[in-house]
């Protein structure tokens, strides 16, 4: 079989080398791809937007399954256009898509179908939106209404940062047109746990729950980040939290988005919030999320090309998706200043690969002497698996003190919340 992927980050990585254990599998293209990518299929140049671009590669090249796994080319509607054409794709439509690209239509579909999510108010004008700013209480959360890379959403503590972000996505339009609306939220509060699920629009296999840090600094400090690690499973997702997560969030959620005429195929991300009240919805993500896939995948133990066949043919109730009963641990290593201003061009030692330990490559290319260079704010994801966190938060970092590129940055706390509550 040959596969086309189409991304060019970490999780695009973790991905491919999960596909790659499957033996029908002869060939890999990832679309872009990155210089680390490369080490486990053969990179195109081209764009995960060019959407006429991925079609014309995969007809050419007879690509006998296609997997879309950022968020951009599913809600440009890369799926769509792969079938059309005759390819057989992994991912949503574009209709469904909406569910993560924009934030309104997700409120107002958990809002119609009673899927417990924080209070909110949709305004399409910066007046209203400050006019109800002025008595809201705070903290309080403010989302672009379209895909922002991950940035649209801001804390506010106080109003005059409420209104600045006001101002920013939709006078300024720092995220362009994703802040022509705005969803101002309650602040929930409570422990927060990442879900990927399987879905094939009936049947719903959630994968093993993860914890993200997305603050760039120890302690969960400085700015919010694509993701500086993850652990999983997430200790605060108890059997009781996910029986609960089951009945009033992802199944009605399955059933509302095939109720809209838009049935979620693919693997939907759920980002919750443990309350006092039970888990309610922070928000959905179309697509596996990045970096929670590189601790998830290592720890299935079906065959994904498998598994997500059988997602695209609707066949998931038959398939078993299985995990294994260990922890997995990412720490991210990022280029120093990252998320903002930071260098690139640094050349990279790896630590090699094991049974249990795996870096994914995020935001690197090869020169042309074919040395990895960094290219990126987030570069690497050292993964490690063992039978308990403890041990695979430990054997992530002793992991990272063998990788090294200049002006390396990462955080030297990733588990530890998640271990002081296991005791």
């Amino acid at each position: 079989m040959k596969l086309l992927v189409v991304g060019s980050g970490g999780r695009e990585h973790a991905l491919i080398k999960s596909l790659k254990k499957n033996p029908k599998v002869e060939a890999i293209y990832a679309l872009p791809g990155n210089g680390g990518i490369a080490q486990d299929a053969a990179c195109v140049s081209v764009g995960a937007k060019d959407i006429e671009g991925i079609v014309k590669f995969a007809r050419e090249n007879s690509i006998d399954f296609a997997v879309v796994a950022p968020d951009d080319p599913l809600a440009l509607g890369a799926v769509d256009a792969l079938e059309e054409a005759g390819v057989p794709a992994f991912g949503p439509t574009k209709a469904a898509a909406r569910i993560e690209s924009s934030k309104v239509f997700a409120k107002e579909l958990m809002k119609k179908y009673g899927i417990p999510t924080a209070q909110y108010q949709v305004f399409t004008n910066a007046a209203a939106a400050r006019a109800y700013l002025s008595a809201a209480p705070y903290p309080a959360v403010i989302k672009a209404d379209g895909l922002a890379l991950g940035k649209g959403v801001i804390i506010a503590k106080d109003r005059e940062e409420a209104e600045a972000a006001i101002q920013d996505m939709m006078e300024n339009r720092v995220f362009g047109d994703s802040g022509s609306r705005v969803v101002i939220e309650e602040f929930l509060e409570g422990p927060e746990v990442s879900v990927l699920a399987f879905t094939d629009g009936k049947t719903v296999k959630p994968m093993v729950s993860s914890m993200d840090h997305k603050r760039a600094l120890d302690g969960d400090q400085g700015l919010n980040t694509g993701g500086m690690g993850t652990i999983a499973p997430n200790p605060c997702y108890t059997q009781e939290v996910a029986q609960r997560c089951m009945e009033e969030i992802f199944l009605p959620t399955i059933r509302a988005m095939r109720e809209e005429g838009c049935p979620f195929k693919g693997c939907l991300y759920f980002g919750l919030m443990v309350t006092k009240d039970g888990p309610k919805v922070i928000e959905y993500n179309c697509r596996f999320g990045d970096p929670e896939t590189q601790v998830v995948l290592p720890l299935l133990k079906s065959d994904l090309l498998t598994v997500m066949q059988a997602v695209r043919n609707e066949t998931l109730d038959a398939c078993p998706v299985e995990f294994s009963g260990g922890a997995a641990c990412c720490v991210v290593m990022a280029s120093q200043g990252y998320p903002q201003k930071y260098q690139t061009g640094f050349p990279i030692t790896l630590c090699p690969d094991s049974d249990t330990v795996t870096t994914y490559v995020a935001g690197a290319k090869r020169d042309e002497a074919g040395r990895l260079l960094t290219s990126g704010g987030r570069v690497l994801g050292v993964t490690a698996t063992a039978d308990s966190l403890k041990a695979a938060v430990e054997k992530a970092y002793a992991a990272v003190q063998k990788t090294n590129f200049e002006n390396a940055y990462y955080r030297h706390d990733i588990g530890k919340r998640a271990l002081s509550m296991e005791g």
